[in-house]
């Protein structure tokens, strides 16, 4: 068993979204917007995505150690995937072929020298024609996606009882139908990968379905620890800044009017620069490839962290401004109640919904910007598979001839699916949570 410090992240991650809904039943208000939430039958769609998503992650964050030389260190979605994982071939294939891209010299029985696509290693070796693609893929897709469907129908079979007695009002129907859906659909991307590369190889033979799977982790983890490594910075310091107002406003003004004053790639590229110096010149300090990839993954986490507080405080010391001036804060202090706790009784609560808000629609802005970095080779280190090294990598393909265009299909699905869902879910929160807007 191999516990990476990332993977320690994305559990405590799980952990305290887990601690924040039990937490939900001692606020009876909180609970009342959130079953608001989930009424809304896009927001409910766009959970049960979001769902597999986190699963895809937790999966890949158990690893171990392995005595494969080229896989010293395998996760559990590495296992799980099967064939889709270890499935390397030479190099490029297109999305269901059988051959490789380019053509190779051989020797022909009467001695003539011919060029000709190489065959497969892992893909359609169970034909016994070429001319039987077609109509293998057609069948084995049904099968697939009944399967799917069958897996699907019996978790909410199972679990129907539960939802629809307990909780009357949500749409059960939308969940059930996204269920179908999404089940459907990885059942057949599971199935077709075992006997064809779905989408393709890339450079070194490598499945890019593997490669968007393994993306989802990282995009997970960049979204989400670093929402919450801001939260410290901007909560203290744009609150403290609207409240204490004077020096400490001061202070809180030119921090971030001096960070922002720096253009944000120029910093985050600095800072990154120097991480990656550092683990160049102390690579003893990592017995693997991939536990130094995690550690500047984390890094990466940081940087931003570090440089994307400033919007939220802002807006929270604006806010706090407005609320210093309330008649119940007032009241606090004539009674003599000290600041820490008018903060928090006070001043907290009333800018959860945006400090909420705020969480959300961030995430998908930073598995955005991870993309980004990496695009400009300052991002996630480029042995570990995300969909902005998958992108850095089509950048060179799509100049090719023929082109190479699966690699960037298979991070923009990830991406799409993956930001328009957290879009959505933050828009119906921004709606409910949001008093101006809910007025």
């Amino acid at each position: 068993m191999l516990v990476l410090w990332s993977d320690l992240v994305v559990w405590l991650l799980v952990a305290s979204l887990i601690g924040f809904a039990i937490s939900l039943k001692r606020d009876a208000l909180a609970r009342a917007r959130w079953k608001a939430v989930i009424h809304s039958h896009t927001a409910l769609a766009s959970t049960v995505i979001l769902l597999f998503f986190v699963l895809i992650a937790l999966a890949d964050s158990i690893h171990w150690r392995t005595s494969d030389p080229y896989r010293p260190v395998v996760s559990l979605l590495d296992v799980s995937l099967g064939n889709i994982a270890t499935g390397q071939e030479k190099s490029y294939s297109a999305p269901f072929a059988v051959v490789g891209l380019w053509q190779e010299s051989k020797q022909a029985d009467d001695g003539k020298v011919l060029r000709a696509p190489v065959p497969l290693v892992h893909a359609g070796v169970h034909l016994a024609k070429p001319n039987d693609l077609g109509l293998d893929v057609a069948r084995k897709s049904l099968i697939w996606l009944m399967m799917g469907a069958f897996m699907a129908g019996f978790f909410i079979l199972l679990f129907s009882p539960l939802t629809l007695f307990r909780t009357p009002g949500i749409p059960w129907r939308t969940a059930a139908i996204t269920l179908l859906i999404m089940v459907s659909v990885f059942a057949w991307l599971w199935g077709m990968g075992q006997s064809y590369h779905v989408l393709g190889t890339g450079k070194v033979g490598q499945d890019v379905l593997y490669e968007s799977f393994k993306g989802v982790r990282t995009g997970v983890l960049i979204g989400g620890l670093t929402t919450l490594l801001t939260l410290p910075f901007a909560i203290v310091l744009g609150i403290a800044a609207g409240y204490f107002k004077g020096w400490v406003d001061d202070a809180v003004q030119y921090a971030y009017t001096t960070l922002n004053a720096v253009p944000g790639v120029l910093l985050i590229a600095s800072a990154m620069l120097l991480a990656q110096l550092y683990l160049a010149q102390h690579a003893e300090l990592f017995a693997s490839e991939q536990e130094r990839a995690d550690v500047r993954l984390l890094l990466v986490c940081l940087v931003l962290g570090l440089t994307g507080w400033t919007g939220l405080a802002r807006i929270l010391r604006a806010e706090s401004f407005k609320l210093r001036e309330m008649e119940f804060v007032k009241a606090a202090k004539a009674f003599g109640v000290s600041h820490s706790r008018i903060i928090g009784r006070h001043l907290l609560p009333n800018v959860g919904h945006l400090i909420l808000i705020a969480v959300v629609l961030d995430f998908s802005g930073l598995v955005l910007a991870e993309a980004v970095l990496s695009y400009v080779g300052i991002g996630v280190d480029p042995t570990m598979p995300s969909w902005g090294n998958m992108i850095n990598l089509a950048r060179q393909e799509l100049n090719r001839e023929p082109v190479v265009w699966w690699n960037l299909l298979g991070a923009f699905i990830g991406m799409f699916t993956l930001v328009l869902s957290a879009n959505l879910l933050a828009d119906r929160i921004a709606q409910v949570f949001n008093p101006r807007a809910a007025g």
